[in-house]
């Protein structure tokens, strides 16, 4: 994969409370596309930061339905990835690639 395909797979991370907790276990969570496999997850995150990748886990958050001010709207569905580093590697999303 290219640089560029890289960068289509991880859209942006993920800066949570519950998300920089698992920094405590070596872990990273990321939104990602929506067609994303794990092998192709793992791939982009080794290739952009230079990092090992030990495991990856993902999960597919719904779009909620929502009022505001009488209108309904839909907030769109995403993937998040939450990847697990091997020891001795970090990531620091704080920075810009």
């Amino acid at each position: 994969m290219t640089a560029i395909k890289h960068y289509d797979v991880i859209k942006e991370p993920v800066i949570t409370e519950k998300a920089t907790l698992g920094s405590e276990n070596n872990q990273v969570t990321f939104k990602v596309a929506i067609d994303a496999t794990k092998p192709a997850i793992k791939d982009a995150v080794e290739a952009l930061f230079d990092v090992k990748v030990k495991k990856v886990n993902t999960l597919r958050q719904a779009g909620k339905i929502k009022r505001f001010r009488g209108v309904t709207g839909r907030r769109a569905e995403y993937k998040k990835a939450m990847v697990t580093l091997e020891e001795g590697h970090s990531i620091d999303v704080t920075t810009g690639v």
